[in-house]
């Protein structure tokens, strides 16, 4: 329970010392090429303006890795706020103009949070902006994070009474199949059981002919796990998540978010971000294992904040992850920083790291 405590202490002190943002400092959007379920073409991805995250903002403090809630306002958005940012945002990008003909289009939701729970995004501005999207003919697959409780029945139906035949996709932030590592380690607040559960309610929809897709998000180096401890959980999720009928993996390797558990151990030297190897360990290895598309995401690689090998590699690796995400390819690529990221992966567990561990006091 320490590690909950602290993570609460945290949570507590970045809230009361930031400033809560208004909603035109939180909506923001970019589109890249993408993996779309209908083969290669551009996501649009789209922040919302919301109040964040309710399990972070609730008592337990949130996740130990997360600090997405510092960047939203911290309190109720009206949905036609909501609503007018979301149009703006969709107007920066002329996709009727700019996209060709035969371009496949994906639009990417992001709350902060749950966008199917309707206290961060009210059921009045989810609709609307269900509405706007249904309304058009370029934009054929709809993507949305949730929290797996608020994956119910009767808010699929009202979705695709909207939508009707678009595809319509669940991410859901498992991180890993270990309940043990996501309720301590990562304080996600629900168990296996709970996401099993929201994957049954998406395929009895689909058996229903409704075009929904659930994706989990997995987690790579959870805080007090050794490379080697996470490579392998990392891998065991990806067959687990595929065995149980996910549509596809987005495996998320750890960055130092600010002002959270993570960043805390990481400044006293007791937890760096994993190996850009590992990453490739567990998308080459999934690959080989599971039957569906496996993505990778290459947020702050190379950074000092982010996963790292080494001056002549990050770079290179991190261009050939994201092609691989487009063509499902497995990596090949070799540098002499290699046999290090080896020796930590065989002989970390001693300490589970090769960072000095040093004391934490929790007060």
């Amino acid at each position: 329970m320490e590690i909950q405590e602290l993570n609460k202490q945290i949570r507590k002190e970045s809230t009361e010392r930031i400033k809560a943002k208004v909603p035109e400092q939180v909506s923001t959007s970019w589109y890249n090429e993408d993996l779309l379920y209908s083969g290669k073409g551009k996501s649009i991805f789209v922040i919302l303006a919301t109040e964040g995250c309710s399990w972070a903002l609730g008592p337990s403090g949130g996740c130990t890795m997360c600090s997405y809630i510092n960047d939203c306002t911290q309190k109720p958005v009206k949905s036609n706020k909501i609503i007018e940012l979301f149009k703006n945002e969709l107007e920066k990008h002329p996709y009727k103009e700019d996209f060709k003909s035969d371009d496949k289009i994906a639009i990417k939701i992001f709350a902060s949070g749950s966008f199917l729970n309707p206290k961060e995004v009210p059921k009045e501005a989810r609709d609307e902006i269900l509405k706007i999207l249904s309304e058009s003919e370029e934009i054929s697959e709809i993507v949305v994070e949730s929290r797996p409780e608020y994956v119910k029945e009767d808010v699929i139906e009202e979705v695709f009474n909207i939508i009707e035949d678009k595809l319509f996709e669940i991410s859901m932030g498992l991180e890993t199949s270990n309940d043990k590592t996501r309720l301590y380690n990562i304080n996600k607040g629900f168990t296996l059981k709970d996401f099993e559960n929201a994957v049954n309610i998406i395929k009895k929809m689909k058996e229903k002919g409704y075009n929904i897709k659930s994706k989990p998000y997995i987690f790579l180096k959870p805080i007090l796990l050794s490379e080697k401890e996470s490579i392998n959980e990392a891998i065991e999720t990806g067959i687990y998540c595929n065995n149980i009928g996910v549509d596809r993996l987005s495996y998320c390797p750890a960055t130092i978010h600010g002002k959270t558990l993570i960043e805390r151990l990481w400044r006293e030297n007791s937890y760096k971000p994993p190996w850009i190897w590992s990453a490739v360990e567990v998308i080459n290895r999934i690959r080989d294992e599971v039957s569906i598309p496996s993505l990778m995401d290459t947020s702050a690689f190379g950074s000092r904040r982010g996963p790292y090998n080494c001056k002549k590699c990050n770079k290179d690796l991190k261009h050939l992850i994201i092609k691989t995400n487009l063509t499902q390819d497995k990596i090949d690529y070799d540098c002499e920083c290699k046999n290090e990221w080896k020796a930590e992966v065989e002989c970390g567990d001693f300490n589970y790291s090769k960072t000095k561990i040093n004391h934490l006091p929790l007060y």
